[in-house]
């Protein structure tokens, strides 16, 4: 079971800036894609950001400019750099990971998703 551990939200003001980050456990042998989505109150679950294993990234439009996506493959983890932050930005943040996990000679698929943080933007 590939667990994943997410920090960094928090409450800033408008223009402010978060980083998120999100770790794979152990037993990692290939990531394909990592995504970070959010949902806010009263809506539909989104996704914000994408990195895939060859480091392309694509971004839903209204983060395009603030938000960077980036991955440290070392680490396993990947991060999501949000600037100039907007009230429209509140939700629950949630990091999701696909690839390939190992322990000795089994090899297995996982998808998994990380807790979820909060990310409170306001005055």
């Amino acid at each position: 079971q590939v667990q994943l551990v997410e920090s960094g939200g928090g409450l800033v003001p408008p223009g402010g800036s978060l980083r998120l980050s999100c770790a794979a456990s152990e037993n990692i042998f290939s990531i394909r894609v990592m995504n970070w989505y959010r949902q806010a109150p009263g809506k539909q679950r989104e996704l914000v950001a994408s990195i895939t294993s060859g480091g392309s990234t694509s971004y839903t439009d209204s983060v395009k400019g603030r938000f960077t996506i980036s991955r440290d493959n070392i680490k396993n983890t990947v991060y999501l750099q949000m600037n100039n932050l907007l009230p429209e930005d509140t939700a629950v943040y949630n990091c999701n990971v696909a690839g390939i996990a190992s322990s000795g000679t089994r090899y297995w698929n996982f998808d998994s998703w990380g807790q979820g943080t909060q990310v409170t933007v306001s005055s």
